[in-house]
Formats: structure tokens, sequence, C-alpha cells
């Protein structure tokens, strides 16, 4: 009987909360609030399995506190999923420098520099995602042979006739144009590239092809960030 009183209670409890709009205290509007009362009658059900059995009064009274204290973190994490979405990102690129924390309202893409001093960015090209170094020293986007025939183009029947230098030395490259790039959820199309012939790069480059699109970009100690 205690229970089915208590439960009684909360419920209509749980009514006028929402009614009221009491959620805007922490944070959620009427609908929001709606939608977590399946949460918390979930726990009242889970909870009434312990009540259903005889516990002494200060059993009965920690079990309420408990259950409680479930119910507002649970309430918390909810009204503030935005921020804790934000704060894994930033700890996943921390431990990932090449994902990007990317902030849809500013329009920016933030990567961690990688553990070589250099900004590793992963890409998608023509669909297929490969890492990128940042470097505005490349006058455009190059890639090397095998993330080229990677992104769907047939190297075969490039002219690698364009004399290039390249952290491994002189080479060859042979230019083209990419139908589609993303980066960090920035999407850009018919962006001048080069392919390097065989050997002459290990990594491929994001160059000013691609940067000099953008609204701008910026360079701290630890950070790069790129804005739509």
């Amino acid at each position: 009987m205690l229970f089915i009183g208590l439960a009684l209670l909360i419920a209509a409890g749980l009514a006028v909360f929402v009614n009221t709009g009491a959620g805007a205290l922490i944070g959620l509007d009427q609908g929001q609030t709606a939608q977590l009362l399946p949460l918390l009658i979930i726990l009242i059900v889970i909870a009434g399995g312990a009540f259903s059995r005889r516990h002494r009064a200060a059993e009965l009274l920690n079990g309420v506190l408990i259950w409680g204290a479930i119910a507002a973190v649970a309430g918390l994490g909810f009204a503030y999923r935005g921020e804790l979405g934000a704060v894994a990102a930033r700890v996943s690129s921390q431990l990932r420098p090449g994902i990007a924390v990317v902030n849809a309202d500013r329009g920016t893409a933030t990567f961690a520099r990688g553990g070589g001093g250099h900004f590793e960015v992963m890409g998608t090209i023509n669909g297929h995602t490969l890492p990128l170094i940042f470097d505005t020293g490349a006058s455009a986007m190059v890639l090397t042979t095998a993330d080229a025939e990677s992104a769907g183009i047939d190297t075969s029947a490039l002219a690698f006739d364009i004399p290039v230098s390249t952290a491994n030395g002189t080479g060859q490259a042979a230019r083209i144009r990419l139908d589609r790039i993303e980066i960090g959820g920035i999407v850009r199309t018919k962006i001048a590239a080069f392919v390097t012939s065989d050997e002459a790069l290990d990594t491929s480059l994001l160059g000013m092809t691609f940067l000099e699109t953008l609204t701008r970009y910026s360079v701290s100690s630890d950070s790069l960030e790129l804005t739509e």
C-alpha cells in the first residue's frame, strides 16, 4: 500500500511538472520534459520491486534518495546533452587528432595537432576517406597515387608532366579536378589538385586550392580551425 500511494503521488507530481512547464528550470521545454517521463516511469517501476518487499523505514528512505539521484542525473544529462556531446567530441579529437570537432552553428571544424607536430586532417574525396596533411605551402591539393586510385581516379590515364618539389625530393605530377571533397562537414566541389607519381609523396596534402575557398583558417599552438 505504501508503494501504491507513493507511486500515485509521484505520478500526480510529474503531471503537474509537465503542465506547469517546470522543466524550464533545468533547461527543458515542455516537449522535452514529456519525453523524459518514460524514463522516470521505468525507474519507478523498477523501484517498485524494492518497495513491494517489507523494509525498514530507513531502507525505504535510502531507496527513494538513490532513485531520486539517478533521476536527477538522467535529467541533467538530457538537459545538457549538447554540451556533453561537445566535450566527448573534443576528447575524441585529442585521442584521434585527424577527427574534427564540428560546430555547426559557427560553421567551424577544429583539429588537434598530431604527435609529429603536423595537423593531420581526415578528409573524404569522392567517397574515399583518407588522411591529409595541412600544408599552406602546397599551392593545391596533392594526392598520392594510391589515394587518387582509392578515390576512383584512373591514374593510368594521367599525364605526369608537371615537375614538383616534395619532402621526398623532386618528382612529377598530373593535374586533375576533384569532384567532391568534404572535411569536417565543409564540402567543396570541382577543386583543382595534383596527383604525384609513385613515391614522390608519402601522404596527401590539404593545400591552398581548398583552403582559399574558406572564409578563414587559423592555427594556434595546438589546434587548427577551418571556417566554412
